[in-house]
Formats: structure tokens, sequence, C-alpha cells
């Protein structure tokens, strides 16, 4: 995330070397954590295919009843009834990768068959080929009404007037999306293609920003931005009119926003040197000492590019934090990056240990009994960032809970803490974090899913409902379209031989990516 105070776009084989051990003795859970890993495990029922079959059968009839028939756009969001006119009236880059790559998940798990799949992504690119785009970097508006495909100027709801927006991070799931049904739906390459080639993931990256190495902008206006927003003219391409880009970029690396990037790199547009410089953590000192905790590591250099390898504590571990220590942040481009296998030393291991973390803090640490927190419907109305506060830089937090119970452990000899150890309130849990970390603790999530069914009746016609305040037990009765897609993703990966990472990951995409990510060494020692 943006660390400026702008906010981000609406929904918004390794060598490992002599220091593979330390690093993983570094950030990963401690060699006495293992008997009780085992042991809590061995307590859990085996993945039960019928069930998560069953889960993966409803999340596509949701993904369904989102999509407009002619259009073959899906909408943002649809309540639980499922009812077509309570769709939201309007969809956006991200909502129209999701669906695309769910059909290809739910054909490889056996929810839908080859002919349908080929058949719903043919319509709905038919349609991209010829919506209304800034033509110059073919990347699409932030925002389309799902059944005509025209540009929202104005929210259905309220009236309210939009400004047509281009953000990276949404145009990043939709390419992402592309990538995947070019391998994974042949059929359709021809449609897929001209798209992946019009689009200039260098229209955003800065090589002028803060950071050496340059960042990613989060988008950019191509009329006159709204009033008062935080913008500069400009233009990356060198062609076609100049733009309103925002002022403020993606400068954390445990972001959402590294899909763009991986992207941009996979198309040779963004140099490998944009990689190294995202924060891993802010600076150790006092100067830095506003963010949420002070971070352990040192400075290590890649390609001679200096990167302080930061980590925060956090019960036994060192975790690389993101900017509101969601699961959204960190494993959502591992559904199609192979991160963990390509990045041993840093994404293999802080993927795990940010799932631990997560589980620790709901189970023990919160004591909600459940736990899975991520940005999602607020069940008490409107849509809000969740996350566990200590593995996020962001002082100000995504909590955990519907009482916003801020974690404050203070940094020594800067700032005192302020609640070290809080209580914490009625816990609010969104099953798509599960489904995300069922990659990395399959059991441990399918269990709490179980519960988040069986216990909590977070569960409808459209599989399970956006979130849920445990405590209360008060539910968000409505479907997001993003949050069903990563859950079919994610359940495609584990039930279908990690089918949308095979589709991405080609040849090329590893050629890019895979030596740049393999050197990285996450939170390293001090010594």
């Amino acid at each position: 995330m943006a660390t400026d105070g702008q906010p981000a776009p609406a929904r918004r084989q390794v060598l490992l070397g002599g220091g593979a051990a330390a690093a993983a003795a570094v950030l990963a859970p401690p060699a006495s954590s293992s008997a009780a890993s085992s042991a809590r495990r061995a307590g859990l029922p085996r993945l039960d295919g019928d069930r998560l079959r069953r889960w993966a059968r409803d999340t596509w009839t949701s993904l369904v009843a989102m999509t407009d028939e002619e259009t073959g756009l899906p909408a943002d969001g649809v309540e639980a009834s499922l009812a077509a006119r309570t769709r939201s009236g309007y969809t956006s880059p991200t909502n129209i990768g999701g669906y695309l790559w769910s059909a290809v998940a739910a054909r490889e798990i056996g929810v839908l068959g080859a002919d349908e799949c080929t058949a719903r992504v043919r319509r709905t690119l038919t349609t991209v080929m010829d919506l209304p785009h800034h033509v110059p970097s073919g990347m699409l508006y932030n925002w389309y009404d799902e059944a005509d495909g025209t540009v929202v100027t104005t929210w259905p709801d309220s009236g309210e007037r939009v400004v047509p927006f281009l953000s990276s991070v949404d145009n990043g799931w939709f390419g992402a999306a592309l990538h995947v049904v070019r391998t994974a739906v042949p059929d359709v390459r021809d449609l897929a293609d001209p798209l992946v080639r019009r689009l200039r993931w260098d229209a955003f990256y800065d090589p002028g920003a803060s950071r050496p190495g340059g960042l990613l902008h989060g988008g950019f206006y191509d009329s006159p931005p709204p009033e008062g927003a935080a913008v500069s003219r400009g233009n990356h391409l060198g062609t076609g009119d100049d733009v309103w880009l925002t002022d403020h970029h993606y400068d954390t690396h445990v972001s959402e926003s590294r899909i763009a990037g991986y992207l941009g790199l996979v198309r040779g547009q963004v140099p490998s040197d944009w990689y190294f410089a995202p924060w891993r953590t802010f600076p150790a000192g006092c100067d830095w000492s506003w963010q949420q905790a002070e971070p352990l590591g040192r400075t290590r250099t890649y390609d001679g590019a200096e990167v302080f390898e930061g980590a925060y504590a956090y019960r036994g571990m060192r975790v690389v934090p993101g900017w509101g220590g969601s699961m959204f942040e960190e494993l959502m481009p591992d559904v199609f990056v192979p991160e963990a296998r390509w990045g041993r030393r840093s994404w293999g291991v802080n993927h795990p240990a940010h799932v631990r973390a997560q589980r620790e803090h709901g189970l023990e640490e919160a004591g909600y009994g459940y736990w899975g927190f991520s940005p999602a419907s607020n069940p008490f109305g409107g849509y809000r960032e969740y996350g566990v506060d200590a593995i996020g830089m962001n002082p100000g937090g995504y909590f955990s809970d519907v009482e916003g119970t801020d974690v404050d452990p203070g940094v020594a000899g800067c700032r005192a803490a302020t609640a070290p150890a809080p209580t914490f309130g009625d816990g609010v849990v969104t099953p798509h974090a599960s489904f995300l970390a069922m990659a990395y603790e399959p059991r441990e999530a399918q269990a709490n899913l179980v519960g988040l069914e069986d216990e909590l009746g977070a569960y409808g016609d459209g599989g399970f409902l956006d979130a849920v305040a445990v405590r209360s037990g008060t539910l968000a009765r409505r479907h997001l379209s993003l949050d069903q897609s990563m859950c079919l993703g994610a359940l495609g990966n584990v039930l279908g031989d990690d089918v949308l990472r095979r589709a991405f990951g080609t040849p090329d995409v590893q050629r890019a990516l895979r030596p740049v990510m393999g050197q990285e060494v996450f939170g390293a020692r001090l010594s």
C-alpha cells in the first residue's frame, strides 16, 4: 500500500546456498513447535474432497448469479439471495479477471464442463475486446456497467459522480487472468493474445520514484481528476497524451500490487530493479518508529540493489509484514505465481509464517475461535479492511475486530507502548482468507471453514457468505466477486493440481521471475 496518506484505488528451481538453513531458522516456526504442530494436525480430519467440491460448486453458482448472460461480465457483488436484481450494477477489471480464472478452476474441479467453460470465457473476452479503454496503454477503466459495458460515471446506488480511473493493481488481476486462460483454454487464444499484447505495464512504472529501482503508481486518470486528487501530469509511455498519474506509489513488497510488477517483468516493460525497490519493512531507528513495530534484520545486496531485509517479531516468528497484515496482501499473487517454490528463502518461508500468524492470532492471541482476516464486507454494513495489526506496517492498522482494537508494542528508546496486549472484541473473519491459506495449512483451513459453515451458519446457496463477526454471529449476507473468485481459484489449485499456477507459470514467465525472486533471503540475521 502507499504510505503517503493517499488511498489505493477502490477495490479495490532456486540455489539454496549455505544461508538457506539460517534464513529458515529466522523466519520459520521454532523447532520446538514441530511436535506441537504435528500433534495439532493429527487431531484434524484429512481433506474432505466431497465437501471441498460442494464448496466449489456453490461458489461457482454465486459467480454465475453475478454474471450478465449477454455480456459475460460479472457484477462486483450480489446479495445472498442470488437474485439478479441485487447485483451491484458495476464491475471492474479485477472482477472480470476473477470470473475468467474461476471458470478454469471450476472446469478443472469438475464443476463446469469443458465446452461451457470455453463458451463462457469466449463470451467475456469478446465483450472486453470492445470495452472503452485507454488506447495508448491498453488498460481498462476501473468501473463498467456489467449489463452493457459502458464506463460508470455515476454510482448506481447514490448517483455520485465517478471520474474514470485506470488502476495498476486492478488491471494486474485482469492481466493475470489473461495469462491463465490463454494457456488453459487454448480455443480462446485468438482473443486473449491480442489483449495481452496491448497491455503496457510501463504506463504505471515510475523510474524516478522515491525508491531506487522505481515503483508503480497506483494508477492514472486520462481526463481531469476529482478536485483535490494528489496527481501529477506525465506520461511514461512516450506516446499519447499526458495523463494525471497518482502521486502515491505501491512501495511495500508484501502487497497485492506486486502482480502488476510481475506482469511488467514478464513483458520486459518493467526492469528487474523494480523487484527490490519496495520496502520489506521500513528501516529501524527512531526516525521510522511511527511504524507498527521495531523491525529486525540487516541490509543485503542483490544485483547491486541494497535491500533492508527487515521483519517483525511475532509469537516466536519473524514475519515480513504487509501494509495492513491481511491474507489478501500476502497470498493472492501466490495463487498464480508459485512464489514459495521460486523464492524458497523468501516467500517460501514468509507465506507459511503469515498463515501461522493469522491462525495463532485468531485462536490464541485474540481467542475468537476462528481465524482468517482480510478486506471484506463489513457484517454491519459497507466494506472494511481487516487484518492482523501486529504483522502490518500501518500504524493505524487493519484491525481484526469490529471495535478496531489496536496493538501497539512501542519501539524501545523511541516511543512507549500504548497497547502491547489488548483485549479483543468481535472478530471479523472472512472465508476467502482460509481458502488462500489452504495451500500452506490445508487441514487447519478446512477445519476453520467447517466451523464457519456448521457452527456459525456463514453459508448459503452461493457458498460462503462474505464475512462473519464471530462473537455476535452477525453475517455479511452477500457475495463479492473478487472474494468468491479467490475462494474458487485457491480450491482449483488444491483440487486441480495447481491448475492456475501451472497455467500462469509458463516458461517465459519462469525465465522472467524465478531468477529475480530466487536470490532473496527475507528477514536476514543481524550477524
